[in-house]
Formats: C-alpha cells, sequence, structure tokens
C-alpha cells in the first residue's frame, strides 16, 4: 500500500514572542480566549498549553492571586 499526501502540512512553527503577543491580546477589547484561538486559526487548548509553557519559561507572570476589579 502506497500513502499519498491529502492536504497540505498543518503544522507550523511559532516563536516565543509570537506566543507571548497572541496570549497578551486575550482580554483586551474583552477578547475571549476563544475568540483569540479563531482569529489566529488555533484550538484554545493550545493558548492554555502556550501559557503554561511560557510560564515555565519564565516568560510569562505566574499568577500573583486573584485580581479584583472595582464594580
Amino acid at each position: 500500500m502506497r500513502g499519498e499526501i491529502l492536504g497540505v502540512e498543518r503544522r507550523r512553527r511559532w516563536s516565543d514572542e509570537e506566543k507571548l503577543a497572541i496570549l497578551q491580546s486575550v482580554g483586551i477589547g474583552g477578547a475571549t480566549v476563544s475568540q483569540v484561538a479563531r482569529l489566529h486559526d488555533l484550538k484554545r487548548q493550545q493558548i492554555y498549553a502556550w501559557r503554561s509553557e511560557l510560564k515555565q519559561k519564565g516568560l510569562l507572570p505566574r499568577d500573583a492571586g486573584p485580581v479584583f476589579l472595582p464594580v
């Protein structure tokens, strides 16, 4: 049996700077993780995985606890 290529490979490489820029766009203007993921043709889980990865690398600050906003 011979393998065939059925489409274009979807794997992309993102630099840490690109990942940070995408992560930082969450919340701007009320943008949700789902909206940002859709905008960049990603899955929500990918954004969450990047967040964990960049925290481990020390490129994204760890949460200092809950943030309270005035109502």
